[in-house]
């Protein structure tokens, strides 16, 4: 009998599945469903029923589950990863109150700035968390729901994130491990413990309604019996810790060591590496969390990438494959227009405000390819404000293993290559969140069994590189970017206060 793995990754898209064998680490089949956000709201506003989660991993793993043809007991363990930061209300029965606020809800600005003047500003802040209050993260979101739903806030008896309430779902457990938990601004990543300062800037009551932390090599629990009767699968099946996308992503990608980066280009960008102590920026730009191995992932995240691409192949009406030929026709640079990309507002930097802007449009590049190439490159400048913001912080890359559905394309890889100035490689499993949650699965379900593996013995042994797609950077188009990075840079800082009015005016 085989010995399988099930890793999902739920996602703000899609929730993606995927059956491995846990002798070789191939993976065996894969599976999708996609799903939307919820529409017609207010302005920054960003939510989805967690129940869209449920049903689309449901039908996932039934779907893969038959295409490895897999039997119900040869699968050992599950894991899961999940967007981060959304909040999960649940009442007292484990009902879901109302839908999740997720990471690009920009809608807590005001919520931000009253728990940060609270914890007696933003150096004390990062003091006391080891990272800045951003609209992003979930400490916000608790405090809107208090301040804008008090009716919802006094049903609500436990907090968990989106990863937290699939392994709920799956287990009858509410848990949260230190590397998602991070992300919620109320743990003290120093010390993995739940931060008593920054749950008072919100409510003292809110430490009842926080779940037990674990260790990322324990597991969350074990299948219910109600659960797997509906997948087809054992009552019993281990159920590992699982963690947020970046987190799992950063296993699937092998980067359980320090020197490897990975950069995600998805609906967002993310950039993060493996570190033996926690990194933690003054500025609190770059998030000092914690990872899904009991080491530390120093963090990056921008809220436009596939964003800013897919609206701009979408409003041309190209498939991916005329989209990439029209950027690649157009030098780097795209004759001086740069993109300034945010769409969805921003989080590093931090200008939730944020809209989209063009510079350096004319008669010469108001066409279709230049437009393309500045949203490619835009978005791709945008993710280096922050990786140089690492490097500041001492973390710096021997190489960058790119994912997301930008990594796929190799002009895209090349104008990586050329931006951050390093070489971009891809790996031979491309789904590295739900890759990495088969792979954390397989190191709970192994120390469960009295083995001493590490997790890097494990990477280093299934994760391989594409070498087939590895991209070097070229010095003369390294030298544009470095101009236009500037630009953008300056473009960002000019307007920011251009912003704030903007929204003001648009929100009337």
């Amino acid at each position: 009998m085989r010995t399988l793995l099930i890793g999902i990754d739920s996602g703000t898209q899609s929730t993606k599945v995927l059956v491995v064998d846990a002798r070789n680490g191939k993976v065996l089949s894969a599976a999708s469903q996609a799903y939307g956000l919820l529409p017609n709201l207010p302005p920054g506003a960003k939510e989805q029923h967690p129940h869209t989660w449920r049903a689309a991993a449901a039908k996932a793993i039934r779907q893969a589950l038959k295409g490895a043809h897999a039997a119900a007991g040869e699968v050992q363990a599950i894991g899961v990863s999940g967007q981060q930061h959304g909040l999960v209300p649940l009442d007292a029965r484990g009902e879901v109150i109302r839908p999740a606020k997720l990471w690009c809800d920009t809608s807590t600005a005001a919520e931000c700035e009253e728990i940060t003047s609270k914890l007696g500003g933003p150096k004390a802040t990062i003091r006391a968390v080891g990272n800045a209050v951003l609209p992003g993260y979930t400490a916000s979101k608790i405090l809107w729901l208090k301040m804008h739903e008090p009716a919802n806030y006094r049903r609500l008896a436990t907090v968990l994130l989106p990863h937290d309430y699939l392994n709920f779902w799956l287990t009858g457990r509410a848990v949260m491990e230190y590397g998602d938990a991070s992300g919620t601004v109320l743990l003290d990543v120093h010390r993995r413990k739940w931060s008593a300062a920054a749950i008072k800037a919100i409510d003292p009551g809110l430490a009842a309604k926080l779940p037990p932390l674990i260790p990322s090599d324990q597991p969350a629990g074990s299948l219910r019996q109600a659960t797997a009767e509906a997948l087809g699968l054992s009552a019993g099946t281990l159920v590992s810790a699982g963690g947020g996308d970046n987190m799992m992503g950063a296993i699937g990608t092998g980067n359980t060591r320090p020197g490897v980066i990975t950069a995600s280009f998805g609906t967002s960008g993310t950039i993060y590496a493996c570190a033996a102590k926690p990194v933690v920026d003054p500025l609190g730009e770059i998030g000092a969390f914690c990872d899904s191995t009991n080491r530390w992932l120093p963090l990056l995240c921008t809220m436009n990438v596939t964003v800013a691409t897919e609206m701009m192949r979408d409003c041309f009406g190209w498939s991916h494959a005329k989209f990439d030929g029209a950027v690649a026709k157009v030098a780097p640079g795209a004759g001086g227009l740069v993109l300034l990309p945010y769409l969805e507002g921003e989080r590093t930097p931090n200008v939730p405000a944020g809209t989209g802007v063009l510079l350096g449009v004319n008669p010469r590049t108001f066409e279709p390819g230049a437009f393309a190439r500045a949203a490619m490159e835009g978005v791709t400048l945008g993710m280096n404000y922050g990786l140089r913001r690492l490097a500041e912080l001492g973390v710096r890359p021997k190489q960058i293993r790119a994912t997301g559905g930008g990594a796929r394309a190799k002009v895209w890889r090349q104008i990586m290559a050329d931006v951050f100035n390093a070489e971009v490689v891809t790996l031979k499993v491309g789904e590295g969140a739900a890759y990495g949650a088969a792979l954390q699965a397989l190191w709970c379900w192994r120390r469960q069994r009295g083995e001493n593996v590490s997790i890097t013995d494990l990477t280093d042994r299934f994760v391989q590189v594409n070498r087939a797609e590895t991209a070097e950077p070229k010095a003369k188009n390294v030298a544009v970017y470095r101009e236009l990075q500037g630009l953008q840079d300056s473009m960002s800082q000019a307007l920011r206060e251009v912003f704030v009015q903007h929204r003001r005016l648009v929100s009337r």
